[in-house]
């Protein structure tokens, strides 16, 4: 197409794509996100309108196109969000939200990484996420992770296409969620790992995040892995072939 000619076309309409779908982040949005939902060592700037680790997160949920996304733990939901909007703007899939509403105050460092009992009434959940317009694309479930794996098949859940791992720190809970969300995944499955780079709670065992990443490393025909050590820090972890559910065992003995 001529210079001039594409000079002259009419710019689109903002927020819009060609087929007239919304698209979310605009600036409006991504303040939105970053007042209400709170990113806690996500290597975000607010006065750059950055969302940091936010952005892949959302970009995952748009290049994956998965149908069910997991969601273990979340502060103010800043992790959720985010990847509800990628669902919402791919006009499919459905995300699942674990976090039994602990309180640094009333439950104790040991159970949460600062968590102010966000997530207890049901009503205000869904009023937080329809700020953003996803509501109706996020499920709750106030309890723990091992309570709900232990009632994942009898929930009807489907299989899970992506997973994001910041519930409990414990070098064990964290084994015992990915362990569990693979069991559930598939080959080509992604599970995000979030706080990979607090290296001081790391040395006095109060997280094993890093820890249980060395252990995945070591199997390389199963898990393929990237870790951005920036903030808190984030790895992604993609599971190479179907066989990798077949050794969780190997895994759980280490």
């Amino acid at each position: 197409m001529p210079i001039g000619k594409l000079l002259r076309m009419p710019a689109p309409v903002r927020g819009k794509t060609d087929a007239g779908k919304r698209f979310s982040l605009d600036p409006e949005m991504i303040l939105n996100v970053l007042e209400h939902a709170r990113p806690l060592g996500h290597h975000e700037n607010a006065k750059e309108l950055n969302l940091g680790f936010g952005f892949l997160y959302y970009g995952l949920v748009r290049t994956l196109r998965p149908k069910h996304v997991v969601v273990i733990g979340s502060g103010f939901g800043f992790s959720v969000t985010c990847l509800a909007l990628g669902l919402k703007d791919n006009a499919r899939g459905q995300l699942t939200f674990v976090d039994p509403s602990y309180s640094v105050l009333t439950d104790g460092p040991f159970k949460t990484m600062g968590g102010t009992s966000q997530w207890d009434d049901p009503k205000k959940v869904e009023t937080h996420f329809a700020r953003f317009g996803v509501e109706h694309l996020v499920t709750h479930y106030r309890m723990r992770s091992d309570e709900f794996f232990a009632r994942y098949e009898e929930q009807g859940l489907p299989s899970i296409d992506l997973a994001f791992i910041d519930g409990s720190h414990a070098y064990h809970d964290v084994r015992h969620d990915f362990i569990s969300c693979v069991r559930r995944s598939h080959k080509d499955g992604y599970l995000l790992l979030h706080d990979t780079n607090i290296y001081i709670r790391e040395i006095v065992r109060h997280a094993g995040v890093k820890r249980w990443l060395k252990t995945i490393e070591r199997k390389k025909s199963l898990f393929e892995l990237v870790d951005f050590p920036f903030a808190s820090g984030l790895a992604i972890v993609r599971v190479l072939n179907d066989e990798a559910c077949e050794c969780l065992e190997s895994l759980q003995a280490e």
